[in-house]
Formats: C-alpha cells, sequence, structure tokens
C-alpha cells in the first residue's frame, strides 16, 4: 500500500527523485542564462591575460634570451606542446562563461595554428629516387644486431647510425651487410649505403673526437653529399638550466664544413639535440630543409622512444627535392628511426 501511495503521489506531480535528464537540462538551461549576463566580458580576465601571455610567447619566441640558461632554445625545443594549453583554456573560458576569455584564446589559436598546424597533416608522396633513414642506436643498445636487421628492413637506400659503441661495431657491419653493399665507420657513426661511396672522410665539430663524418655517395640519378652528425648532448639542470653551449659550438662547426660542400646536392642525416626550431642550430638550419616539415607525415617526434616528445633526429636536405618523411617503428634504442624520401636532380645526371 506504501509503494502504491508513493507512485500516485508521484504521478500527481509530487516531488519524486529528479532524473538525470532534468538535471542536465536545468544545468545547461543556467549556463546558457549566464551567456546573457552583461558580466560576460568582465569574467575571465586572467583567462584571457594568460591566452595573450601564450600568444605572445608562441610569436616572440625568437626573442626570448639564452642569456639565462638557454631559456629560449628550451623554450623552442618544446614549442609545439605549448599547445597542450589551448583546450585548457577554452574550457575555462567556457566554464566561466566569459567572451572576453573566448576572444582572446582565438590569438594564440592563430598563432599555433600558423606554426605548425601543417604538421598537422599527412603530406607524403610516392615519389622520390632515393630513401634515407638515421638513427641513434644507442650505446647501451641490447640488441645491436636486431636494430640494425629493423632499420635496413624499412628499405633505405642510405642508412646513418649515430652513437656506435666500438665493440659493437662488428655486429652492426656483419647484420647490415646483405643489404648494403658499402659502409664507413668514422669514430662513433657511420654510413651504409646501396650505391659505391667516395671521398669519406672525418668532419671537425670541436669536440676533440669523431662524432662527424662526410662522404660522397654515387647515386644512379647523381652524386650526393652526405654528412653524418652526432652533436653533443644537452641537459637541463636546476642551477644551469638548458646547458648546451658545447652542442652549439659543434653546430656552428657542422654549419661550416656544410657551407664549403661543394657538391649542390647535400643531404645531413643524425642526432642534432635540437629541434628545426632552435635558434642554437641556425648555421646548419639556415642552409637546409627539413623534409618533415615540407612533406612530413604529423611532427614526427623521435625522443625519447617511449613517449616521443620532441624531434631531435633530423634529416635535412638543399639541392634534392623532399617527397615524404615519416617515423620508423621503435627498435633497442632510446630515440625513433626517422626516414625520408627525396628526388635526385643533380646537373648532369
Amino acid at each position: 500500500m506504501a509503494q502504491q501511495a508513493y507512485a500516485t503521489e508521484t504521478d500527481n506531480g509530487g516531488s519524486g527523485p529528479e532524473r538525470p535528464g532534468a538535471r542536465l537540462r536545468s544545468l545547461l538551461k543556467r549556463w546558457a542564462a549566464g551567456w546573457r549576463d552583461r558580466r560576460i566580458w568582465r569574467r575571465g580576465l586572467i583567462t584571457a591575460a594568460v591566452a595573450l601571455i601564450l600568444a605572445v610567447v608562441l610569436a616572440g619566441h625568437a626573442r626570448i634570451p639564452n642569456r639565462i640558461g638557454n631559456l629560449g632554445s628550451l623554450t623552442e625545443t618544446f614549442l609545439p606542446w605549448f599547445g597542450l594549453l589551448l583546450p585548457v583554456l577554452l574550457v575555462i573560458a567556457l566554464v566561466r562563461r566569459s567572451a572576453t576569455a573566448l576572444i582572446a584564446l582565438v590569438v594564440p589559436v592563430c598563432v599555433w595554428l600558423n606554426l605548425f598546424g601543417g604538421l598537422l597533416f599527412d603530406k607524403n608522396g610516392t615519389a622520390g629516387d632515393l630513401m634515407v633513414a638515421t638513427h641513434n642506436v644507442n650505446a647501451e643498445n641490447a640488441d645491436p644486431a636486431g636494430t640494425a636487421r629493423a632499420v635496413a628492413a624499412s628499405g633505405a637506400d642510405v642508412l646513418a647510425l649515430e652513437e656506435l659503441k666500438a665493440s659493437a661495431v662488428p655486429t652492426y657491419e656483419k647484420a647490415l651487410s646483405s643489404t648494403y653493399g658499402h659502409h664507413a665507420v668514422v669514430g662513433t657513426v657511420g654510413l651504409w649505403s646501396k650505391y659505391p661511396m667516395s671521398d669519406v672522410r672525418a668532419v671537425d665539430i670541436r669536440l676533440g673526437w669523431q662524432r662527424a663524418m662526410r662522404a660522397t655517395v654515387a647515386t644512379p640519378s647523381g652524386p650526393v653529399a652526405v654528412y653524418v652528425a652526432h652533436l653533443p648532448s644537452v641537459r637541463v639542470k636546476l642551477e644551469a638550466g638548458f646547458t648546451a653551449r658545447q652542442r652549439d659550438t659543434s653546430a656552428d662547426a657542422l654549419g661550416e664544413a656544410i657551407a664549403d660542400e661543394k657538391l649542390p646536392a647535400k643531404i645531413l642525416l643524425g642526432d642534432l639535440n635540437g629541434t628545426m626550431n632552435d635558434r642554437a642550430l641556425r648555421a646548419v638550419t639556415s642552409q637546409l630543409r627539413s623534409p618533415q616539415g615540407a612533406v612530413g607525415d604529423g611532427f614526427g617526434f623521435s625522443w625519447p622512444a617511449s613517449f616521443p616528445m620532441a624531434r631531435i633526429d633530423q634529416i635535412l636536405v638543399t639541392g634534392v627535392e623532399p617527397q615524404s618523411s615519416w617515423t620508423l617503428p621503435e627498435t633497442g634504442s632510446d630515440h625513433l628511426p626517422i626516414a625520408a624520401r627525396v628526388k635526385v636532380d643533380t646537373p648532369g645526371s
């Protein structure tokens, strides 16, 4: 009887349990009503200010000084990730029902899209007559033979390896011998090629030991100067900031060597320990273009392999036409290998 009385009371418009759908509709009505309040222009001023500061950082990253802990280079290394703040600010602006914050948010959105919007899409083509790849194999790699087989399976015509441990070099040579008929190792970097190589020599990047080399690769479409480099590592220290002085010095030396190169077709493969946005690599990046930025698939982050956050491994070219660029599957290294396909059209080819 009690149950029947309760049901009758509810059917007559009593105060029964509120349905979840009705509660949601009520919340949405109150939220929508808030947009008709004149305070929408006064609310969210702090959110609007943060949005504008973000826009200034994105647009003016090149003006952030490096004098204190290389703050500018550190910012530029992870610059694409600043975009993660945009949806956070959007949610705050909507919850606060702030028209001012929403309008201010348009500015950093436009700046970020201008900088990185082109990387959101796969622009890979299918043409190209030369495939190149590069991989920092990690000196502590527990499976060098497996790593070598994995990168060789990519189909690369020219393959560069960095951070080669002297004791592991014979393993890499044996694993790659059936795919590549020509190779050379200089210090801790090496180059494997399906085509003949000549004029192989070390490149002095002012380290005191050999971590860079160049070779002329005789491709079917003409000779190409291929450089392999592993620039010094950088560190983020609480007391010193982003320490990269040795890396920057080596980048300048590498840039000088590339500028002195006589062959018009040049390809740089390697771990530069810096991104294309990092001004400290300008001696190199001002001369060469990145296939990843021009025709690549996404951002192409290569490090760390477990959760890639930055593209510090690079393929840079000039005198050849980029056709496609992508990241290869993970190996036993802490870096991901990367690859690109280019069209070689050198004079006299």
